[in-house]
């Protein structure tokens, strides 16, 4: 009880006249307080774990595939897409596209057959005109009944038989072949509407196992072109790697794609890992344009990071409630959109040195803090050296293939169905045409892979280190006296 005297905050005077009843009140009243204050806390910490969850939620349920990896047909099609805003463009003549003038199978020459005041003989005739009319010719099937004959040899009586020759074996010739193979695997028609199409189109009735079997033989044949388009591939400069899930029926696997602006080599691997990227680029050893994924950032030959990854989580985190996740988010994707800019508009040297002032101060602001806004700017201090490779060592360019694997996804009902489609997959892409659906009339932001750092040179900036540009092109800012100061920021020099 003297104890707890002494914790009422009253002098000993006062408590000395007061009552033991009003002391005794006065403990409880403060014991009660404690508890209150004890369970207040709770309640606080609790209502800040649980605000930090409805945040998370709300994030998550706001992604899309302009602010995350999920592909476009992930997108709701009842959610409204922001308007932009219209640039004010000077008005101009739209500029239509005329139909190309085709080789002619036949020629049809009209004349003047009267004039108004009743004349039919014309001199000085010459064209002026060609009219072009394009029609489809009655489409009929070519039918072959080859009939095998027997027979007794006249000498020994022994039966002979002809045979069907090689090329007829199948029953289907290599046009109808040709044509099943390109609606089926290069536009992704399915069986039955093949089936219903060729027997609108040609009146010729087959099943789909027999549709398959034409696809399975076509696979075969294509084999030879399929590892002509890796070898192509592997010998470019620069390629663009990327990967995504492929089921086969209800078995995991993983697509991987390996790219450049002349040919996209696609192959299938039972695991996303080192082992796999090895396979896939077997002996290549030049400038790697791929996504943060941890094998790829291990690569040494020269690496750019992909902006896209970058700027669509850095959007991400623009649109969050949280003004600490929120404001480094919109900072990081205004540079990072700045950064691709330069790709067609070279910067400055003053240009280039406000940009990487401004994008030293975002790193470090916030590269400190717990939350995803911290983890993401400690990527970017991670991939500095990877950020701007496309600046250094041009032309590093995006070719539409890539965009591939966000746009589309796939499946095979068999490891043999899934082989077979890597192999008119990259037949038709090495062929000019489309090896995946489009997207959505997009155009990809990823201006190229991400290598491990492109410099040996690295100085202390700001309080931590980080991969600056390589050497050669590295220009400290000169002080009066002419030595370099203590201002390390890179110069991209003009060279």
């Amino acid at each position: 009880m003297t104890t707890e005297i002494f914790s009422v905050p009253l002098s000993a005077e006062i408590l000395c006249r007061t009552p033991a009843e009003v002391i005794e009140f006065l403990l409880r009243l403060l014991e009660e307080n404690r508890g209150v204050k004890e369970e207040n806390h709770i309640l606080r910490q609790q209502l800040s774990l649980l605000q930090s969850r409805v945040e998370e939620l709300e994030a998550r349920l706001n992604r899309n595939s302009s602010n995350s990896n999920k592909p476009p047909s992930s997108d709701s099609p009842f959610t409204p897409k922001p308007e932009t805003p219209k640039k004010v463009q000077k008005p101009h003549k739209r500029k239509g596209m005329r139909q190309q003038c085709l080789r002619p199978t036949e020629l049809v020459e009209l004349h003047p057959e009267q004039c108004s005041c009743g004349c039919r003989v014309f001199e000085g005739q010459e064209p002026y005109y060609i009219h072009q009319a394009i029609e489809l010719p009655e489409i009929k099937a070519k039918v072959s009944h080859i009939v095998l004959y027997r027979g007794y040899c006249r000498h020994c009586g022994k039966q002979g038989k002809a045979h069907i020759p090689y090329e007829l074996r199948t029953g289907f010739g290599p046009r109808l072949c040709a044509m099943v193979a390109e609606l089926a695997a290069v536009h992704g028609t399915s069986r039955r509407a093949v089936q219903d199409l060729l027997y609108s189109l040609t009146g010729i009735p087959v099943s789909q196992g027999t549709i398959q079997n034409i696809l399975d033989r076509t696979s075969r044949a294509l084999a030879p072109h399929y590892e002509a388009i890796g070898e192509a591939v592997r010998s470019a400069p620069v390629n663009h790697v990327d990967e995504t899930t492929w089921k086969q029926g209800k078995k995991l696997t993983w697509l991987w794609l390996m790219c450049n602006r002349t040919a996209a080599f696609f192959t299938l691997h039972r695991h996303r890992s080192k082992a796999a990227f090895q396979e896939l680029i077997q002996d290549w050893q030049g400038i790697l344009v791929s996504d943060g994924y941890a094998v790829s950032q291990q690569w040494p030959h020269g690496r750019q990071s992909c902006l896209a990854h970058l700027i669509r989580e850095a959007k991400g985190l623009s649109e969050r409630n949280d003004p600490a996740l929120s404001r480094p988010g919109a900072w990081a994707l205004k540079e990072l959109r700045l950064l691709c800019r330069m790709a067609k508009e070279r910067p400055s040297v003053g240009q280039w040195n406000l940009f990487y002032a401004r994008l030293i101060r975002l790193i470090g602001l916030y590269r400190d803090q717990p939350d995803e806004a911290g983890r993401f700017v400690r990527r970017l201090q991670r991939e500095m050296g990877s950020l701007w490779l496309f600046l250094l060592r041009p032309p590093i360019t995006t070719p539409r293939e890539p965009y591939v694997l966000r746009c589309c996804g796939g499946n095979a009902a068999s490891e043999p169905g899934g082989k077979r489609a890597m192999l008119l997959w990259n037949a038709s892409s090495a062929s000019g045409k489309p090896a995946a659906c489009k997207a959505k009339g997009r155009s990809p932001s990823c201006l190229t892979p991400c290598t491990h750092t492109c410099t040996q040179n690295r100085q202390a900036y700001t309080g931590f280190r980080t991969a600056l540009l390589p050497s050669e092109r590295l220009q400290p800012k000169q002080g009066k006296s002419g030595n370099a100061g203590e201002d390390m920021t890179p110069v991209l020099s003009h060279k």
